[in-house]
């Protein structure tokens, strides 16, 4: 399933969402957050691509995200696949407390400054 998310609770620094029930995909556009669930993680992206900034879109049928501008394309978990872009989707820092997800959306991870940070930006369900 895929359609747009609001935030249970919203702080300066962090934003708060349901934990996904089932492989899913959510957009906050206030927030300019992507979260998603995907064989049992849950990942949360900015919405921007790390090429040109475009918006990123959710192409349903073909389970995968897609650059509104130059097409490049990326796994549910944000892995680049193809297109202009040099990295992979760009991750916030996340972590579950009990049936919700806490989006750190004062900094994000950058898959070719910080590896390992942004491995770890998941949660892990199911």
């Amino acid at each position: 399933p895929f359609g747009d998310i609001v935030a249970l609770a919203v702080t300066a620094a962090e934003r708060t969402y349901p934990l996904p029930a089932a492989d899913s995909v959510s957009i906050d556009r206030a927030a300019q957050v992507i979260v998603a669930r995907a064989q049992n993680h849950v990942f949360a992206f900015a919405l921007s691509c790390p090429h040109q900034n475009a918006g990123v879109k959710w192409v349903e049928k073909s389970n995968r995200f897609q650059c509104t501008k130059h097409d490049s394309k990326y796994q549910p978990d944000g892995v680049y696949t193809s297109g202009r872009a040099t990295r992979n989707l760009d991750r916030f820092p996340i972590r579950r407390n009990q049936d919700t997800i806490v989006v750190e959306t004062s900094r994000l991870f950058l898959s070719d400054k910080d590896p390992a940070g942004w491995q770890a930006a998941t949660v892990t369900v199911g």
